[in-house]
């Protein structure tokens, strides 16, 4: 079953677009078995289950962390995570460049924004998001490389909303990209749709999707 679900999904998003597993609260065995059918790039929003996975699983997979990060936790997963999403504030930057500096690495980050009329997702707005752009402190990370933006529409059956909600999104990557990464090539992700809503996000320009029960079944 995770095999045809994957095989399904690939072949409806182009070579262009970067799939990523949710594979959280799933067992290893369903993870493996993805693995088996060619994925490589999973995601987990906790960091205890996360390291856990990481220790048992096989070792070329790239680990993306997905889920709202608090700066005591980064340490755990800094010296092996590929790429950190949900990043929101100046404060997580810094403990992410800290921390990868230590293991001499430099990781990916995508900048979350609120893009949903939900107040319980978290995010940056697009003036929050110039501030930490233009300061100095941000200028002086050296172990980071901010890659894009990503975030969620609303949780609802409203077409025309999510696909507004998206459009904002991508209005915000362009701008961020003019502005702050107009010749850095590896600001090119524009992470957006779940399960629920991701055929929308890749008619509105999406080039990273997060799915899961489309993969591994309904939770």
């Amino acid at each position: 079953m995770i095999a045809e679900a994957l095989n399904t999904i690939k072949a409806e998003i182009s070579d262009q677009v970067t799939l990523v597993a949710v594979s959280k609260t799933k067992p290893v065995e369903d993870i493996q078995t993805a693995y088996n059918a060619g994925q490589r790039i999973f995601g987990e929003n906790k960091v205890q289950e996360l390291t856990d996975k990481f220790d048992t699983l096989p070792k070329d997979i790239e680990w993306h962390f997905i889920g709202h990060l608090q700066s005591n936790k980064v340490k755990y997963i800094a010296p092996f995570v590929s790429m950190i999403h949900a990043v929101d504030s100046l404060k997580l930057l810094k403990e992410i460049n800290k921390q990868a500096k230590k293991s001499d690495r430099t990781i990916s980050c995508l900048l979350q924004f609120h893009i949903a009329e939900e107040d319980s997702k978290f995010g940056l707005n697009l003036e929050e998001a110039q501030l930490i752009l233009s300061s100095n402190e941000f200028v002086e990370l050296q172990n980071i490389s901010v890659v894009g933006v990503m975030g969620m529409a609303t949780f609802t059956d409203k077409e025309d909303q999510v696909r507004e909600e998206f459009r904002t999104l991508e209005n915000y990557f362009h701008v961020v990209k003019s502005h702050f990464f107009k010749y850095n090539e590896e600001f090119e992700h524009l992470s957006m749709g779940m399960s629920g809503d991701y055929k929308i996000a890749l008619e509105e320009g999406s080039t990273m999707v997060r799915l899961g029960s489309s993969i591994f079944g309904v939770r």
